[in-house]
């Protein structure tokens, strides 16, 4: 078919995430159709650099051969396997292992899911029966970051604090709860870490005060808050939570969605400072992309938990159709190879120190207030007064100015609506690449700087 029949096509019929309906039936799909390394290729011919790893989870690049074969021998060897009636497949048991010994110590089991949304669906489904089996009904209410995002499904939306999954969705809920977000940039507590950290610990002891420890359930959190901005608390922030829902006597559920899989440097985020939680959640980078899966990770305490309450003959009545794909566990398995002994995490952390100072490079630039990263994921966040931190108005659409700057010079990354400007280049990525990622990306905020209307904007 050709491009501007599949473009009309796509406006008529497939509806798009997380966009304005009738804003994207005016503008047109931008249809990729190939992808290779770092690069993608759109319709058009036109080779771009992807700086955002598709949707922070091609981790490993595009057009991995191994991954490609490991598919489709799985899919000619055994398609589908249900996981009900206690059936399974050798690719998801291996896969389950794998996680486990890969994980932090207090996790023993996995749960397999579509992806991050229904993980966390599935982690506060199993917390509320874990609750109820324990005798302990009244603990229903959850606490979460402003900022923080856990997803688009009915519970994990209201958990989600960005407005934009709120509006209209009657969410968030009565037992949604939210404490402000460490935020160095702009965190009242200012650029001191201690601080920061002791002001999280506090709010969250206050907001458990407030609703009375026995009935808060859990603590959800990002060890960096991606979606919400790429947020990176300092070190020892993560620890600091894990510790004060230990003395609180409720659960740590970390979300390690997008921070997983060698994200931040280590497989998981957790390792950096030794936190073990009840639960954990993973997507993403899980399979790279190459196809849908999550997994909930959780203690062996809430399996016996549930186990004894649903007793001999009562099933636990939770699952979905593909939990434990055999393809999708296949492709996990030689994705987790490719980490690890294919020198993906090692390059990830040898090239982790460069996009560091190229972000710290740009923070020379007229328009950009603020620099942070950790790993290979990290963020600018653009201000019309550095001084100040003044935002630019939201009537200047300066995130949409820079997206389309950026496909102009060959660049994707993520441009946020509230002017932060989101990176996750994947762990494949070589030095030259980095140099031409922050070229193109020098480019483009220079190109969006000469704008009269940008210009008259600045403080």
């Amino acid at each position: 078919m050709t491009t501007s029949s599949l473009v009309e096509l796509d406006r008529q019929h497939l509806i798009h995430p997380v966009t304005n309906f009738h804003a994207h039936q005016q503008r047109g799909v931008t249809i990729l159709a190939a992808g290779k390394g770092a690069y993608l290729t759109d319709a058009d011919g036109h080779e771009l650099l992807d700086a955002f790893s598709g949707l922070w989870c091609v981790n490993t690049g595009y057009g991995h051969d191994s991954i490609v074969e490991a598919a489709a021998e799985q899919m000619r060897r055994l398609p589908y396997a249900t996981g009900y009636f206690s059936f399974g497949s050798e690719p998801a048991i291996r896969l389950a292992a794998r996680l486990v010994e890969l994980a932090p110590p207090s996790l023993r089991h996995v749960y397999f899911t579509q992806g991050g949304s229904d993980a966390v669906d599935a982690a506060i489904r199993y917390i509320t029966y874990y609750f109820n089996a324990l005798g302990k009904p009244a603990k229903k209410q959850f606490i979460a970051l402003e900022r923080g995002y856990h997803g688009s499904s009915t519970t994990g939306a209201g958990l989600t604090a960005l407005t934009v999954f709120h509006r209209h969705f009657d969410l968030p809920r009565a037992n949604h709860h939210h404490i402000p977000s460490p935020y160095p940039y702009r965190n009242p507590a200012g650029g001191d870490d201690q601080a920061v950290i002791a002001a999280s610990v506090a709010s969250l002891r206050a907001k458990v005060a407030e609703l009375g420890a026995d009935n808060v359930a859990a603590f959800f959190c990002e060890p960096i808050q991606g979606s919400g901005g790429v947020i990176v608390p300092p070190y020892g922030w993560l620890k600091a939570m894990a510790d004060a829902c230990r003395e609180l006597d409720i659960l740590f559920a970390v979300d390690e969605v997008i921070t997983g899989f060698g994200r931040t440097g280590p497989l998981f985020a957790c390792a950096a400072e030794g936190v073990e939680p009840d639960l954990m959640t993973v997507a993403k980078g899980l399979t790279a992309g190459y196809a849908p899966m999550g997994a909930l990770l959780f203690s062996s305490a809430i399996f016996e938990a549930i186990a004894d309450a649903a007793g001999p003959e009562i099933a636990v009545g939770h699952g979905q159709t593909y939990s434990a794909h055999p393809v999708s566990a296949a492709i996990g398995l030689e994705v987790l190879r490719l980490y690890h002994e294919g020198g993906l995490l090692a390059n990830g952390v040898a090239q982790a120190p460069h996009f560091a100072a190229g972000l710290r490079a740009l923070l020379e630039h007229p328009l950009v207030g603020d620099a942070r990263s950790r790993g290979l994921l990290g963020a600018l966040e653009l201000v019309a007064d550095k001084d100040a931190k003044t935002t630019f108005p939201a009537a200047l659409k300066l995130s949409e100015r820079i997206a389309a700057a950026a496909y102009r010079n060959r660049l994707v990354f993520r441009a946020f609506g509230d002017n932060i400007l989101g990176f996750a280049p994947a762990l494949c990525y070589t030095a030259d690449e980095f140099e031409l990622l922050f070229a193109r990306l020098k480019n483009t905020l220079d190109e969006v700087l000469a704008q009269s209307e940008v210009r008259a904007a600045l403080g």
